[in-house]
């Protein structure tokens, strides 16, 4: 399940803590699964100001990715 965030670039954040799953839905429509993202990082990601920033510098290339949609 993802909850819903405030951001210009994300829609909904989903985290599985004991497969450390990182689920986002971005505002094109596409979700995305990262693998191996620490409870930490997903606890940052939400806290952040912007999580468009916090994304891109801290998500986006460090962990394996699957496209869902």
């Amino acid at each position: 399940m993802r909850t819903p965030v405030r951001s210009a670039t994300l829609v909904s954040v989903g985290y599985d803590e004991v497969k450390q799953l990182l689920e986002i839905e971005f505002r094109k429509s596409s979700v995305y699964q990262y693998s191996g993202v620490p409870k930490s990082v997903y606890r940052q990601l939400m806290a952040a100001s912007s999580k468009g920033r916090f994304f891109d510098q801290r998500i986006r290339s460090q962990f394996k990715t699957l496209r869902l949609s």
